[in-house]
Protein backbone atom coordinates (compact mmCIF):
# COMPACT_ATOMS: atom_id res chain seq x y z
CA UNK A 1 0.00 0.00 0.00
CA UNK A 2 2.91 1.85 0.88
CA UNK A 3 4.51 2.11 -2.11
CA UNK A 4 1.28 2.49 -4.10
CA UNK A 5 1.22 5.65 -2.78
CA UNK A 6 4.60 6.11 -2.81
CA UNK A 7 4.17 6.37 -6.94
CA UNK A 8 1.60 7.90 -7.29
CA UNK A 9 2.21 10.92 -4.45
CA UNK A 10 6.18 11.21 -6.38
CA UNK A 11 4.19 12.01 -9.17
CA UNK A 12 1.92 14.47 -7.51
CA UNK A 13 5.38 16.23 -6.25
CA UNK A 14 6.79 16.25 -9.77
CA UNK A 15 4.06 18.28 -10.98
CA UNK A 16 3.60 20.50 -8.54
CA UNK A 17 7.50 21.60 -9.14
CA UNK A 18 7.61 21.24 -12.85
CA UNK A 19 4.30 22.08 -13.93
CA UNK A 20 3.53 24.87 -11.29
CA UNK A 21 0.21 22.50 -9.97
CA UNK A 22 -1.30 24.39 -7.05
CA UNK A 23 -4.96 25.01 -5.68
CA UNK A 24 -4.32 28.38 -3.85
CA UNK A 25 -1.85 29.95 -7.40
CA UNK A 26 -4.89 28.63 -9.52
CA UNK A 27 -7.32 30.62 -7.52
CA UNK A 28 -5.29 33.30 -6.88
CA UNK A 29 -4.92 33.33 -10.48
CA UNK A 30 -8.28 33.45 -11.78
CA UNK A 31 -9.06 36.36 -9.17
CA UNK A 32 -6.29 38.69 -9.39
CA UNK A 33 -4.42 37.61 -12.43
CA UNK A 34 -7.11 36.92 -14.78
CA UNK A 35 -5.59 34.05 -16.09
CA UNK A 36 -7.84 30.56 -15.91
CA UNK A 37 -5.09 28.28 -16.95
CA UNK A 38 -3.78 27.25 -13.65
CA UNK A 39 -7.32 26.19 -12.82
CA UNK A 40 -7.88 24.53 -16.62
CA UNK A 41 -5.24 22.09 -14.97
CA UNK A 42 -7.18 21.39 -12.17
CA UNK A 43 -10.14 20.66 -14.01
CA UNK A 44 -8.46 18.68 -16.92
CA UNK A 45 -6.51 16.53 -13.80
CA UNK A 46 -10.34 15.98 -12.65
CA UNK A 47 -11.31 15.07 -16.04
CA UNK A 48 -8.58 12.18 -16.61
CA UNK A 49 -9.33 10.99 -12.93
CA UNK A 50 -12.96 10.70 -13.71
CA UNK A 51 -12.39 9.11 -16.89
CA UNK A 52 -9.65 6.34 -15.62
CA UNK A 53 -11.50 5.54 -12.30
CA UNK A 54 -14.98 4.78 -14.35
CA UNK A 55 -13.03 2.87 -16.51
CA UNK A 56 -11.62 0.76 -13.88
CA UNK A 57 -15.01 0.28 -13.02
CA UNK A 58 -15.65 -0.97 -16.19
CA UNK A 59 -13.34 -3.64 -16.30
CA UNK A 60 -14.16 -4.48 -12.85
CA UNK A 61 -11.01 -3.13 -11.76
CA UNK A 62 -12.68 -0.87 -8.94
CA UNK A 63 -15.87 -1.44 -7.05
CA UNK A 64 -17.02 2.52 -6.82
CA UNK A 65 -19.37 1.71 -3.62
CA UNK A 66 -15.62 0.31 -1.89
CA UNK A 67 -14.14 3.51 -2.05
CA UNK A 68 -13.73 5.83 0.89
CA UNK A 69 -15.78 9.27 -0.31
CA UNK A 70 -18.72 6.72 -1.41
CA UNK A 71 -18.76 4.30 1.35
CA UNK A 72 -18.16 7.08 4.26
CA UNK A 73 -21.30 9.09 5.39
CA UNK A 74 -21.86 12.38 4.17
CA UNK A 75 -22.63 15.88 5.77
CA UNK A 76 -23.62 18.48 3.56
CA UNK A 77 -22.90 20.78 6.83
CA UNK A 78 -19.74 19.40 7.73
CA UNK A 79 -18.42 19.48 4.27
CA UNK A 80 -19.27 23.01 4.15
CA UNK A 81 -18.12 23.92 7.35
CA UNK A 82 -14.73 22.02 6.61
CA UNK A 83 -14.38 23.43 2.97
CA UNK A 84 -14.23 27.07 4.53
CA UNK A 85 -12.25 26.68 6.93
CA UNK A 86 -9.98 25.18 5.01
CA UNK A 87 -10.24 27.58 2.06
CA UNK A 88 -9.96 30.59 4.62
CA UNK A 89 -7.09 28.74 6.31
CA UNK A 90 -5.12 27.73 3.27
CA UNK A 91 -5.50 31.89 2.22
CA UNK A 92 -3.89 33.35 5.10
CA UNK A 93 -0.99 30.23 5.21
CA UNK A 94 -0.07 30.61 1.40
CA UNK A 95 -0.36 27.15 0.60
CA UNK A 96 -2.50 23.84 1.27
CA UNK A 97 -0.92 20.98 2.97
CA UNK A 98 -0.05 19.61 -0.55
CA UNK A 99 1.37 22.83 -1.34
CA UNK A 100 3.41 23.24 1.53
CA UNK A 101 4.65 19.22 1.41
CA UNK A 102 5.91 20.63 -2.27
CA UNK A 103 7.56 23.82 -0.87
CA UNK A 104 9.42 21.71 1.82
CA UNK A 105 10.80 19.26 -0.88
CA UNK A 106 12.25 22.44 -1.97
CA UNK A 107 14.18 23.23 0.82
CA UNK A 108 11.24 25.48 2.36
CA UNK A 109 11.08 25.50 5.82
CA UNK A 110 8.12 28.15 6.58
CA UNK A 111 6.02 25.21 4.02
CA UNK A 112 7.68 22.50 6.53
CA UNK A 113 6.17 24.33 9.77
CA UNK A 114 2.67 24.56 8.24
CA UNK A 115 3.37 20.42 7.29
CA UNK A 116 3.77 19.59 11.25
CA UNK A 117 1.17 22.24 12.37
CA UNK A 118 -1.43 21.10 10.04
CA UNK A 119 -0.48 17.19 10.48
CA UNK A 120 -1.10 18.11 14.60
CA UNK A 121 -4.06 19.77 14.60
CA UNK A 122 -5.76 17.03 11.77
CA UNK A 123 -5.16 14.41 14.45
CA UNK A 124 -6.92 16.25 17.27
CA UNK A 125 -9.85 16.87 14.94
CA UNK A 126 -9.69 13.14 14.33
CA UNK A 127 -9.22 11.17 16.83
CA UNK A 128 -8.04 13.56 19.71
CA UNK A 129 -10.43 16.77 21.64
CA UNK A 130 -12.37 17.22 19.33
CA UNK A 131 -13.32 14.38 17.28
CA UNK A 132 -16.06 14.02 19.72
CA UNK A 133 -17.51 17.24 18.39
CA UNK A 134 -16.83 16.18 15.26
CA UNK A 135 -18.87 12.85 15.11
CA UNK A 136 -21.49 14.65 16.70
CA UNK A 137 -22.02 16.96 13.96
CA UNK A 138 -21.33 14.68 11.29
CA UNK A 139 -24.30 11.73 12.87
CA UNK A 140 -26.80 15.00 13.08
CA UNK A 141 -26.40 16.43 9.60
CA UNK A 142 -25.62 13.10 7.68
CA UNK A 143 -27.99 12.65 4.40
CA UNK A 144 -29.37 9.14 4.17
CA UNK A 145 -29.24 8.31 0.57
CA UNK A 146 -28.58 5.01 -1.69
CA UNK A 147 -25.79 6.35 -3.21
CA UNK A 148 -23.53 9.25 -3.04
CA UNK A 149 -22.50 9.15 -6.29
CA UNK A 150 -23.49 11.77 -8.83
CA UNK A 151 -23.01 8.83 -11.64
CA UNK A 152 -25.12 6.35 -9.50
CA UNK A 153 -27.99 8.73 -9.35
CA UNK A 154 -28.23 9.65 -12.80
CA UNK A 155 -27.37 5.51 -13.81
CA UNK A 156 -30.63 5.00 -11.48
CA UNK A 157 -32.67 7.51 -13.32
CA UNK A 158 -31.33 6.25 -16.70
CA UNK A 159 -31.66 2.24 -15.72
CA UNK A 160 -27.98 2.10 -16.03
CA UNK A 161 -24.97 1.48 -13.42
CA UNK A 162 -22.94 4.63 -13.21
CA UNK A 163 -20.03 3.97 -15.46
CA UNK A 164 -20.97 5.13 -18.46
CA UNK A 165 -22.84 8.12 -16.91
CA UNK A 166 -19.41 9.08 -15.27
CA UNK A 167 -17.51 8.22 -18.29
CA UNK A 168 -19.44 11.18 -20.01
CA UNK A 169 -19.29 13.11 -17.28
CA UNK A 170 -15.29 12.51 -17.23
CA UNK A 171 -15.85 13.46 -21.18
CA UNK A 172 -17.73 16.64 -20.72
CA UNK A 173 -15.15 18.06 -17.35
CA UNK A 174 -11.75 17.54 -20.05
CA UNK A 175 -13.90 19.08 -22.72
CA UNK A 176 -14.22 21.89 -20.42
CA UNK A 177 -10.76 22.47 -19.45
CA UNK A 178 -9.58 22.12 -22.61
CA UNK A 179 -12.19 25.04 -24.52
CA UNK A 180 -8.97 27.58 -24.26
CA UNK A 181 -6.70 28.54 -27.18
CA UNK A 182 -4.36 29.68 -24.24
CA UNK A 183 -4.29 26.37 -22.72
CA UNK A 184 -3.78 24.50 -25.66
CA UNK A 185 -0.46 26.05 -26.60
CA UNK A 186 1.18 25.01 -23.26
CA UNK A 187 1.81 21.28 -23.90
CA UNK A 188 3.68 20.95 -20.68
CA UNK A 189 0.78 22.35 -18.76
CA UNK A 190 -1.33 19.27 -20.47
CA UNK A 191 0.62 16.48 -19.88
CA UNK A 192 1.31 17.33 -16.02
CA UNK A 193 -2.42 17.76 -15.66
CA UNK A 194 -3.29 14.56 -17.59
CA UNK A 195 -0.12 13.53 -14.87
CA UNK A 196 -2.28 14.42 -12.12
CA UNK A 197 -4.88 12.64 -13.00
CA UNK A 198 -3.47 9.41 -13.74
CA UNK A 199 -1.51 9.99 -10.07
CA UNK A 200 -5.06 9.90 -8.66
CA UNK A 201 -6.08 7.17 -10.83
CA UNK A 202 -3.40 4.70 -9.73
CA UNK A 203 -4.31 5.03 -5.92
CA UNK A 204 -7.86 3.61 -6.34
CA UNK A 205 -6.86 0.79 -8.53
CA UNK A 206 -3.30 -0.05 -6.66
CA UNK A 207 -5.09 -0.38 -3.38
CA UNK A 208 -8.09 -2.09 -4.58
CA UNK A 209 -6.22 -4.36 -6.01
CA UNK A 210 -4.44 -5.50 -2.87
CA UNK A 211 -7.16 -5.05 -0.82
CA UNK A 212 -9.39 -7.58 -2.57
CA UNK A 213 -6.29 -9.85 -3.13
CA UNK A 214 -5.33 -10.13 0.47
CA UNK A 215 -8.70 -10.30 1.40
CA UNK A 216 -8.07 -7.31 3.37
CA UNK A 217 -10.23 -5.07 5.63
CA UNK A 218 -8.00 -1.79 4.97
CA UNK A 219 -10.08 0.82 2.73
CA UNK A 220 -10.05 1.56 -1.43
CA UNK A 221 -8.15 4.85 -1.00
CA UNK A 222 -6.12 7.35 -3.45
CA UNK A 223 -4.62 10.89 -2.53
CA UNK A 224 -5.15 13.49 0.09
CA UNK A 225 -3.01 15.43 2.17
CA UNK A 226 -4.71 16.21 6.06
CA UNK A 227 -5.13 13.32 8.31
CA UNK A 228 -1.79 11.29 6.58
CA UNK A 229 0.49 14.16 7.51
CA UNK A 230 -0.09 13.35 11.00
CA UNK A 231 -0.20 10.04 10.70
CA UNK A 232 3.24 9.85 8.64
CA UNK A 233 4.77 12.33 11.73
CA UNK A 234 3.42 9.08 14.38
CA UNK A 235 4.72 6.62 11.94
CA UNK A 236 8.37 8.61 12.30
CA UNK A 237 8.17 9.18 15.70
CA UNK A 238 7.08 5.88 16.50
CA UNK A 239 6.49 2.93 13.92
CA UNK A 240 3.38 2.27 15.27
CA UNK A 241 1.45 4.70 15.58
CA UNK A 242 -0.92 2.99 12.67
CA UNK A 243 2.34 1.74 10.49
CA UNK A 244 3.69 2.08 6.97
CA UNK A 245 0.41 2.56 4.87
CA UNK A 246 -0.69 4.21 2.15
CA UNK A 247 -0.89 7.93 3.19
CA UNK A 248 2.54 7.67 4.60
CA UNK A 249 4.01 6.65 1.35
CA UNK A 250 1.88 8.96 -0.54
CA UNK A 251 3.30 11.90 1.75
CA UNK A 252 6.97 10.58 1.11
CA UNK A 253 6.10 10.46 -2.64
CA UNK A 254 5.37 13.74 -2.50
CA UNK A 255 8.68 14.75 -0.58
CA UNK A 256 11.05 13.19 -2.62
CA UNK A 257 9.16 13.85 -6.04
CA UNK A 258 9.18 17.48 -4.96
CA UNK A 259 13.22 17.43 -4.40
CA UNK A 260 13.92 15.71 -7.44
CA UNK A 261 11.55 18.53 -9.17
CA UNK A 262 13.33 21.37 -7.66
CA UNK A 263 16.91 19.83 -8.47
CA UNK A 264 15.83 19.86 -12.21
CA UNK A 265 14.51 22.95 -11.86
CA UNK A 266 17.56 24.30 -9.81
CA UNK A 267 15.06 25.71 -7.85
CA UNK A 268 16.03 23.83 -4.55
CA UNK A 269 17.54 26.39 -1.68
CA UNK A 270 17.13 26.48 1.79
CA UNK A 271 14.57 28.98 2.95
CA UNK A 272 13.12 30.21 6.41
CA UNK A 273 10.70 33.05 7.60
CA UNK A 274 12.32 36.34 8.64
CA UNK A 275 8.65 38.17 9.75
CA UNK A 276 6.89 37.08 12.84
CA UNK A 277 3.83 38.02 11.77
CA UNK A 278 4.32 36.22 8.64
CA UNK A 279 4.85 32.98 10.59
CA UNK A 280 1.71 33.72 12.78
CA UNK A 281 -0.41 33.36 9.75
CA UNK A 282 0.87 30.54 8.23
CA UNK A 283 0.73 28.62 11.93
CA UNK A 284 -3.12 30.07 12.21
CA UNK A 285 -3.84 28.83 8.80
CA UNK A 286 -2.02 25.30 9.54
CA UNK A 287 -4.54 25.00 12.27
CA UNK A 288 -7.42 26.04 10.33
CA UNK A 289 -6.37 23.70 7.39
CA UNK A 290 -6.26 20.36 9.71
CA UNK A 291 -9.76 21.21 11.41
CA UNK A 292 -11.05 22.08 8.29
CA UNK A 293 -9.76 18.83 6.05
CA UNK A 294 -10.55 16.55 8.86
CA UNK A 295 -14.51 17.82 9.02
CA UNK A 296 -14.60 17.95 5.08
CA UNK A 297 -13.16 14.89 5.02
CA UNK A 298 -10.57 15.63 2.47
CA UNK A 299 -8.74 19.05 1.55
CA UNK A 300 -7.94 20.05 -1.97
CA UNK A 301 -6.68 16.67 -3.38
CA UNK A 302 -8.33 14.60 -0.60
CA UNK A 303 -12.26 15.83 -1.93
CA UNK A 304 -10.55 18.26 -5.12
CA UNK A 305 -9.38 15.33 -7.14
CA UNK A 306 -9.98 11.83 -5.16
CA UNK A 307 -13.14 12.62 -4.79
CA UNK A 308 -14.26 13.76 -7.76
CA UNK A 309 -12.74 11.13 -9.46
CA UNK A 310 -15.85 8.55 -8.12
CA UNK A 311 -18.29 11.70 -8.65
CA UNK A 312 -18.58 12.02 -4.85
CA UNK A 313 -21.55 14.43 -4.16
CA UNK A 314 -19.02 15.68 -0.89
CA UNK A 315 -16.44 16.84 -3.95
CA UNK A 316 -18.24 20.09 -5.48
CA UNK A 317 -20.25 20.81 -2.53
CA UNK A 318 -15.99 21.05 -0.99
CA UNK A 319 -14.52 22.41 -3.55
CA UNK A 320 -17.01 25.46 -3.87
CA UNK A 321 -16.40 26.08 -0.28
CA UNK A 322 -12.51 25.59 -0.17
CA UNK A 323 -12.96 28.52 -3.27
CA UNK A 324 -15.01 30.43 -0.86
CA UNK A 325 -13.28 30.50 2.20
CA UNK A 326 -9.49 31.04 0.09
CA UNK A 327 -11.67 34.16 -1.84
CA UNK A 328 -12.43 35.83 1.55
CA UNK A 329 -8.84 35.37 3.23
CA UNK A 330 -7.00 36.35 0.05
CA UNK A 331 -9.43 39.25 0.22
CA UNK A 332 -8.31 40.09 3.76
CA UNK A 333 -4.86 39.82 3.21
CA UNK A 334 -4.59 42.33 0.00
CA UNK A 335 -7.06 44.81 2.06
CA UNK A 336 -4.89 44.66 4.94
CA UNK A 337 -5.36 41.54 7.12
CA UNK A 338 -4.94 42.69 10.69
CA UNK A 339 -2.59 39.56 12.82
CA UNK A 340 -0.79 42.53 14.65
Amino acid sequence: MALVGLFGGGLLGLAARLGRFCTLGAIEDVLYQHSSVRLRMWVLAIGVAVIGVHLLAGFGAVDLAETLYLSSPWSPVASIAGGLIFGYGMSIAGHCGFGALARSGGGDFRAFVIVLVMGISAYIMLSGPLASARVALISTTEVNLETFSIAGVIGQIAGSGPVGPGLVIGLAISAAALASKDFLTKPATLIWSVMVGLAIVSGWWGTSAIVHSHLSALPVVSHTYSAPLGETLLYVMTSSGGGISFGVGSVLGVLAGAFAGSLIKGHFRWEACEDPRELRRQVLGAVLMGFGSVLALGCTIGQGLSAFSVLAFSAPVTFVAIFIGAAIGLRQLITGFAMS
